[in-house]
């Protein structure tokens, strides 16, 4: 859910800090007052493009700061860590404007696009607001939400496993058929290529030993005349220490330094020794041999010019040998792995066919309760004479589809007589939103929701249809976080946290400010929306009523 956002020299707000919770959170205000920045500033953190002016005059730039929990929800957690973006159960999505009109966009700290906003953003937030960010015009998420209302998961997981391993097997069968004269080619490089990696015979430690054996031989003399004078200094000083030793003998040095002394001295030449007899036998395994130095050059030098032939480090020549076998290999069986894949494509698309069959049949019969229910919500909103339509519209390919046999597409028409239309394509931003609040209410129990933000949703209706309307928001919000820009007191009154926004003006600058209203102030604020300009003791009684149901 969205926790907190703030916003700094944006249009009019010089800074803003606002705390979300969950339940139902309404945000009131005078006109104009500028309740719609919120939503205009978590835009630009979606993925909204910038525009300089909306940087506050005199300032250099713009920032806006969305804190989002997503705790409980596994998608946008999912998409975080395909990124390296998760780093716990907060997400911060950045957003600066410069005056100048450039921009930059941020997820948990990391430089991102604006497109990788807007995909994060469509997992975290839903806002119904002149169709701006909302999820719902989307034919997927339209499709998703109806297979969920279903509750068929497991048979649209079974079309799309068939539809999928039946692309994939197409895919190998077209390169296995493709033109023959490529095939031949391609066997006929590879079988050259794997022979002369089969001469060449490289084993997969050989090239260490080999590069250590041509520096030792390659070096032979100065490491022989190094091994000589360490040799020769550890005889004089394990003759030093022997002499040193025969000195301290007898009663007259027994005092415990000289003991000590004695056993320092003692061990001494014990590790001299032993040091002597190591060099000596590393001297004997040192061989000036210019013949096997030309030997292990000339092999070396032939792994590095296949090495290079082949554009591989020369230690992947072994790793490139046996992936060049197994291409041949394939590539020689390929007559047989192409009848293969023929029968188990055929396998496939029956299967495919059966499961997307009855995948439709439980998608007509949920489409016509979805329609029902939600043509129920909308008609208590005053919206009956609106007609809701589920279209399953065939496609076209024959081949199998990860998604079934068909698109689902949400269709509606707000005038009687009208054709049912997309979506996307109604004018009315009020209308939009409650046809998005119905669908909500009623898919809400089954299908997976984001945050939920509410602008408009109360344009033209009052009276009851208000009262309603507070209601499935608050009903809503029981399932998720919902925000929720009124002027309704019908509605306002249904929150379970209020927020004010308020505009002053001085001759400087005209100001906009947000404060969280306790009890008392929204009896005040609700008696505002009621009563207007003059608020009576009546209103008051009537604010507190409101609030009270």
């Amino acid at each position: 859910m969205l926790a907190q956002l703030s916003i700094s020299n944006y249009t009019i707000v010089s800074s803003l800090d606002m705390d979300f919770f969950s339940g139902m959170t309404v945000i009131t205000g005078e006109t104009g007052a500028g309740k719609s920045i919120m939503l205009d500033a978590l835009g630009l953190c979606l993925g909204d493009r910038a525009d300089s002016k909306t940087v506050r005059h005199g300032c250099d730039r713009a920032e806006i700061i969305a804190n989002f929990d997503v705790t409980a929800i596994p998608l946008a957690i999912a998409w975080l860590q395909d990124r390296e973006l998760h780093t716990s159960n907060e997400c911060l999505l950045r957003r600066l404007v410069t005056a100048d009109g450039r921009s930059r966009a941020y997820i948990n700290g990391s430089v991102s696009t604006l497109q990788d906003c807007a995909e994060l953003g469509a997992l975290l937030i839903d806002i119904h607001s002149q169709h701006a960010h909302q999820s719902l015009l989307q034919k997927p998420i339209q499709r998703a939400l109806l297979d969920a209302y279903a509750g068929h998961k497991s048979l649209t997981q079974d079309v799309e496993q068939c539809a999928s391993g039946w692309l994939d097997k197409r895919r190998e069968l077209e390169l296995l058929a493709g033109s023959a004269d490529e095939h031949t080619s391609r066997i006929q490089l590879l079988t050259y290529q794997v022979d002369e990696l089969d001469v060449l015979s490289l084993q997969p430690s050989e090239l260490v030993a080999l590069e250590q054996e041509q520096n030792t031989l390659a070096n032979a003399e100065e490491i022989l005349e190094d091994a000589y004078q360490a040799l020769a200094l550890c005889d004089d000083q394990e003759t030093g220490a022997r002499q040193a030793l025969k000195l301290l003998v007898g009663d007259v040095h027994a005092t415990a330094a000289v003991i000590n002394a004695r056993n320092l001295l003692e061990s001494t030449v014990i590790q001299l020794g032993e040091a002597c007899g190591e060099i000596q036998r590393h001297i004997d395994s040192v061989e000036v041999n210019p013949d096997r130095l030309s030997e292990v050059q000339k092999r070396l030098e032939g792994i590095y010019d296949i090495a290079r032939k082949h554009k591989v480090m020369p230690e992947q020549l072994t790793e490139l040998h046996q992936a060049l076998r197994d291409e041949l290999q394939g590539l020689a069986s390929g007559d047989e792995r192409i009848a293969q894949l023929k029968l188990e494509m055929l396998d496939l698309a029956a299967q495919y066919g059966a499961d997307a069959a009855r995948l439709s049949k439980k998608r007509r019969s949920a489409a016509k309760k979805l329609v029902k229910n939600a043509s129920s919500v909308l008609a208590s909103l005053a919206m009956d004479g609106c007609q809701f339509e589920i279209a399953l519209i065939p496609l076209k390919s024959e081949d199998p589809n990860p998604h079934g046999s068909e698109e689902v597409e949400f269709l509606i028409s707000t005038n009687p007589g009208a054709p049912a239309r997309a979506l996307g394509k109604i004018a009315s931003g009020g209308e939009l939103s409650r046809i998005s609040l119905a669908i909500s209410v009623v898919t809400a129990n089954t299908a997976p929701v984001a945050s939920m933000v509410f602008d408009e949703v109360d344009v033209g209706i009052g009276g009851a249809v208000a009262e309603v309307v507070g209601t499935l928001l608050r009903t809503l919000s029981d399932r998720t976080q919902v925000l929720c820009v009124t002027h309704l007191a019908q509605v306002a009154s249904q929150g379970t946290h209020h927020l004010q926004v308020a505009k002053t003006s001085s001759d400087k600058a005209v100001e906009t400010s947000l404060k969280k209203l306790d009890d008392d102030a929204k009896v005040q604020e609700i008696a505002r929306m009621l009563g207007g300009v003059k608020i009576t003791s009546q209103t008051l009684a009537h604010a507190r009523e409101m609030l009270g149901n």
